[in-house]
């Protein structure tokens, strides 16, 4: 008898725990026995294609120094690694032996030029005889002829005098451009000659500052392609700036403007090379870095932007979203991503504006199923209004 009541009992609360569990079924569960699950309703909204290129920065100018003229470097007057102006002085090679050659060329110049003098009042002089028969016409000929030589002579001393001078001044070794002096490869006491393959000297003009970037051709050509189907407008001038993203992650602090693209494919990468222009006053970015580039190429009206989590894909690699269709009830969707945005896919096609998208509760659910919807968006907005009406009575009383 006792052994029935304790079978009694136990029978009694295994039954109150499974109405205990009955009873929490109905609150996961919508009117009906639907399943509830949070959905979005999507809404186009303008969006601008970035794309991410890996590109290096490249100095804007750049200069290596080297000699025009043979001998010895009497002074460097430049300090490495500081900042030079164009035309400063930053090497002096031994000059005296241009200075010598100044001398004779002038030297010269000034002999021709008195012979000229002579032989053209000789060339007078036979001019007048000869219209008075006292000379041969040889003659007057000849000091004609001469006359043309000495001429001659002159202009040549003239380009050796030239020659002569800007050896001379190239004798001062002369910034072609402003920027920054690298090291310098030689001493006072060097020999040099003219146009030496090793340079003295590089500068490098950092502000601003080119950033190359790679796109590939293919990505480039469905740009354009999109464009001219209408898919695509082309970027204002107030959103066609580009940003920098250094290599530790950070941001750089100044926009960038595009240069130019290359009219041609690197045939070992399938790339084309586009040039991009920033501003770089601190110096921060230095020739040879790696970096990456925001760059706007196209925008989108009526983009159509949907959670990650509301698409799924199967084995095959297709991806599909679950709607809330007719009757309330679970409609499988095939969508094409195009890219993702943050934590957001860029849909291309399957959705549409006004279509319930499913972002809760998925696990539970499959198609044709009858669910309850909860519009998550209007929930958060008045969970927000809520605690703002929360807070505001708590501020007042803290003033």
């Amino acid at each position: 008898m006792r052994a029935r009541s304790v079978h009694f009992s136990v029978l009694f609360f295994f039954a109150l725990a499974l109405t205990a569990c009955g009873n929490d079924t109905p609150q996961q569960q919508g009117a009906g026995g639907a399943a509830q699950v949070g959905f979005i309703t999507v809404k186009p909204e303008p969006y601008t294609v970035v794309n991410e290129l890996p590109g290096r920065t490249t100095p804007y100018e750049v200069a290596e120094i080297r000699p025009q003229v043979s001998g010895i470097i009497k002074e460097r007057l430049f300090e490495e690694g500081a900042e030079v102006e164009v035309g400063q002085v930053l090497y002096r090679i031994d000059d005296r032996q241009f200075k010598a050659a100044l001398a004779s060329a002038q030297a010269d110049l000034a002999s021709a030029r008195a012979t000229l003098e002579s032989n053209r009042l000789l060339a007078e002089r036979y001019k007048k005889l000869v219209e008075a028969n006292a000379v041969s016409r040889q003659e007057y000929d000849n000091a004609q002829a001469s006359l043309a030589t000495n001429k001659a002579q002159i202009a040549a001393a003239q380009a050796a005098v030239e020659t002569a001078r800007l050896n001379l001044d190239y004798a001062s070794v002369k910034a072609p451009i402003s920027g920054r002096i690298g090291r310098s490869s030689v001493t006072a006491g060097a020999l040099v000659t003219a146009n030496q393959s090793e340079a003295l000297a590089t500068i490098r003009q950092l502000d601003p500052i080119y950033v190359d970037l790679t796109q590939s051709a293919r990505e480039l050509r469905q740009l354009r392609v999109a464009m001219e189907s209408g898919q695509l407008e082309q970027v204002g001038e107030d959103k066609a700036r580009v940003t920098l993203v250094l290599e530790d992650g950070t941001e750089y602090g100044q926009n960038g403007t595009l240069q130019f693209s290359e009219y041609a494919v690197d045939e070992s990468t399938g790339s084309i090379t586009l040039r991009a222009l920033f501003p770089n006053p601190d110096g921060d970015l230095l020739p040879g870095l790696f970096v990456r580039a925001k760059l706007p190429q196209g925008q989108r009206d009526n983009a159509i932007l949907v959670p990650q989590k509301a698409v799924t894909r199967d084995p095959q690699g297709t991806a599909s979203a679950l709607v809330i269709g007719d009757n309330n009830t679970v409609e499988k969707r095939q969508v094409e991503t195009v890219r993702t945005v943050g934590n957001r896919w860029l849909i291309g096609d399957g959705l549409a504006a006004g279509d319930k998208l499913i972002v809760d509760g998925l696990q539970k659910i499959g198609p044709g199923m009858p669910v309850e919807g909860v519009d998550v968006e209007a929930q958060q907005q008045q969970a927000q209004q809520t605690q703002a009406q929360d807070n505001g009575p708590n501020n007042a009383n803290a003033e």
